[in-house]
Parts: structure tokens; C-alpha cells; sequence
């Protein structure tokens, strides 16, 4: 079968990693054909449309990690990015709040990561500096990031595909194009949809939730899989919008990659709180009781997973019980706000997160990208990759002539 198009680079996953990949791509190889392809019928429509519009400072991240790098040198670019293409944003600051002695130590390490991560600007602030910046909120000290922000993800990733389509008449977008197969045969990559063939020189997979499994279409063998984690958000209701000014984030638990339930400014004017973390019986599934059998019996049946979860049982039915009750994720929000109330706030929309676990329970933190025989695979790529998608890409592109 000969291919229907044939270009020199072509990226799949149109995301935010694949969107920045493909833009960066454009602008170091400006004579290049190059094609984005995505299973979707519009740009952006899981982790990226579905997280919460955060611009992350860096602060969190072990010193040294490609997360702390990446996330300081892309947070530098998305934001230059944006104001060049007026792209809706906000550096409107954050304050990290520990609500009891016990979370002091934690919020110290952070503080301190912070500084070696030279996160601009970051300072420490006692109760009463909580109460001037936020006065609904109750802390007995915190950490005060006043870089970062929040932004429309969405934009930014339509505005990189419509560079990559301006730049060169032979670059493509093809939507609503599931692959279904790879293949190599002599120098070039074969990419089989379910429409069409597509010739590559050169591809890189961005799948996000579908990576492992793009992964072992192109006959690699993985030591991680992707668990699917939804996050579920309610909104503040107009009447109580004026108890947020800035993102307002807890200590976060340090066993666990999810930053806990926070108050999100959104772009939109909304003010978002959220999100939990609970497995989700279906990769896509963005409703409470969303299923799929084959989804579920992947995950189940992978020794990750249910080490993962003996390790974590308690946690997991604490999340559970939180997300079938309004009550009980009230709760977890009066610990930062005592004064919010469940006629405060209205369940919205939820995402799910992509998260690498080992063959060990482990759940894997950082970013991790593989070359596999002129296909370059981003396995995982966790936030703040949203924040760091051009660092990514350029970490990804580096390499390639």
C-alpha cells in the first residue's frame, strides 16, 4: 500500500507537548514538511483542555530534575509566548498554605527546594501575611510565589498548529486519525490510521493517556504503564467568587505526585477548586461511573496497579468516598477556608491524568522519553508539562538533523 502523504517529521498527540513539538520543529527546520496527527476531532481535548490553566513556578520540583529544569526554562517561554501572540494569561501569584504545625516541616522543604530551583521571588509568610493576601484563608505560615499563573492551555495549542500550518504550505493537520499501526521499511516510518497511511522520516508520539500503548504498537517493551487518575472540580458560585484573589494551594502530601485540592483563578473569570484523585475504570472517562472493560482489565491486571494500591488502599477510599460526596470534598476545602459551605460551590468538569506507575507500585515523577529506532517516544510527561511544553519540545528536538 503505498502512503496517501508523506513528510520529513511527523509528530502524533495533539496535546500540548505534540503542539509545542510541532512548533519548535517548525521553527528549527522551516523548509521541513511536517505533520501533526490526532485522534480527535478538536486540539487539546484531555490532560490539556481538562487541567487546571496553571502556569507552575517550579517550586515543588527535586532540584536537579528534568521536572525543576524544564519547568523554570518553559515557564520563561510559555509566558513570552503568550504575550507575543496574546494569548489569554495572568501572573497572578500563589500562596502555598500549611494549616497546621505538622505541615510546617513540609512547607520548609518546598521553601527550600524553591530556592535552589531559584524560583523568582518566592518568600515565606506568617498568618497574618496569609490573611492580607487571602482573608478567608486560615494558615499558620506559608510560602508566598508570586510567578505563578494561569493561562488558556487550549489557546496556546491551537496558536502553535496554526503557526506550524502558516509556516510551510506542506504542513498538515489531520484530526479524528486514530493510529493503528507502525511499521518501518527501509529509511522511513510507516504510520497506518484508520483512514490512511502516512510516511515519516522522522516521528515522535506525544499520546499523553495513550503513550504506553503507542508505545508497544511500535514493539517496545516498557518497565512503567499509564494509570488513569480523574480529577474532579467543583466551581465557586458568583456569590462567593470574592473569597479567592490568588491561586491558593495546601502542602501538598509528599507520598504522592498530586499537588491536593486548591482554589484555581481561572482565565474565563471562573474560580475552580480541585481537583481529587481517584483511578478511573476508563482511560477517557470523565464522568463518575464512566467504564471500560478493556480499559479496567489492563490496568487490573498489571502487577503496578495492584501493588500501587496495597500500598495505597486507605488513601484510594478516603479519595473515593470524597468524590461521590459534596459534603466530605467541602470538607477538604474548609481546611484552607473554614467559611466555605457546600451552597458555595456546584460540581463542573473533570480530567484525568496520565500517571506512569513501575512494576513496583511506584508511581514515576518524572518525565521520561525514549528513542526507539528513529521514533522518539515521550512516555511520561506529568505536570507541570503543560507549563514546560517548550522545553520539552526542545528537549526532544535536540537530537534531530
Amino acid at each position: 500500500m503505498v502512503p496517501a502523504h508523506s513528510f520529513d517529521y511527523v509528530v502524533i498527540g495533539g496535546g500540548i507537548v505534540g503542539a509545542a513539538t510541532a512548533y519548535k520543529l517548525a521553527l528549527k527546520f522551516p523548509k521541513k514538511s511536517i505533520a501533526l496527527i490526532e485522534k480527535e476531532d478538536a486540539l487539546g481535548s484531555h490532560q490539556t483542555g481538562r487541567n487546571s490553566g496553571v502556569i507552575h513556578s517550579g517550586i515543588y520540583y527535586k532540584p536537579g530534575s528534568l521536572k525543576a529544569k524544564n519547568c523554570k526554562i518553559g515557564r520563561e517561554a510559555l509566558v513570552t509566548f503568550a504575550k507575543a501572540n496574546n494569548i489569554q494569561h495572568e501572573i497572578c501569584g500563589k500562596i502555598i498554605v500549611a494549616t497546621s504545625k505538622a505541615e510546617v516541616a513540609i512547607l520548609d522543604d518546598i521553601f527550600e527546594k524553591g530556592l535552589e530551583n531559584k524560583t523568582p521571588g518566592i518568600k515565606l509568610i506568617n498568618a497574618k501575611e496569609i490573611q492580607d493576601k487571602e482573608p478567608f484563608i486560615k494558615g499558620v505560615k506559608g510560602i508566598w510565589v508570586p510567578s505563578a499563573g494561569i493561562i488558556d492551555y487550549v489557546a496556546v495549542v491551537k496558536e502553535c498548529v496554526k503557526q506550524v500550518l502558516n509556516q510551510n504550505p506542506d504542513n498538515k493537520l489531520f484530526l479524528g486519525e486514530k493510529v493503528t499501526g507502525l511499521q518501518r521499511i527501509n529509511h522511513s516510518i510507516l504510520i497506518q490510521t484508520e483512514q490512511k497511511l502516512i510516511s515519516a522520516k522522522k516521528l515522535i508520539v506525544c499520546a499523553g493517556l495513550q503513550s504506553d500503548r503507542l508505545a508497544k504498537l511500535d514493539g517496545l517493551e516498557l518497565d512503567m504503564r499509564i494509570v488513569g487518575f480523574r480529577g474532579d472540580y467543583y466551581e465557586l458560585l458568583e456569590h462567593a467568587k470574592h473569597k479567592v484573589t490568588n491561586l491558593i494551594y495546601p502542602v501538598p502530601d509528599p507520598k504522592y505526585p498530586f499537588l491536593g485540592v486548591h482554589y484555581t483563578p481561572m482565565v474565563n473569570g471562573a474560580i475552580e477548586c480541585g481537583p481529587n484523585a481517584v483511578f478511573t475504570f476508563k482511560r477517557e472517562g470523565y464522568g463518575k461511573t464512566s467504564f471500560s472493560l478493556h480499559d479496567s482489565m489492563e490496568a487490573l491486571s498489571y502487577k503496578g496497579t495492584l501493588r500501587l494500591f496495597a500500598k495505597n488502599w486507605s488513601k484510594g477510599i478516603e479519595e473515593y468516598k470524597r468524590a461521590f460526596s459534596k459534603k466530605l470534598f467541602v470538607k477538604e476545602l474548609k481546611r484552607m477556608m473554614p467559611s466555605i459551605s457546600e451552597a458555595d460551590v456546584m460540581a463542573t468538569r473533570s480530567g484525568v491524568r496520565a500517571q506512569a506507575v513501575g512494576i513496583h507500585g511506584e508511581m514515576i515523577d518524572d518525565f521520561k522519553i525514549i528513542e526507539n529506532q528513529g521514533v522518539i517516544h515521550v512516555i511520561n510527561a506529568p505536570s507541570p508539562a503543560a507549563t514546560a511544553c517548550m522545553a520539552i519540545a526542545d528537549e526532544i528536538i535536540k537530537n534531530i538533523d
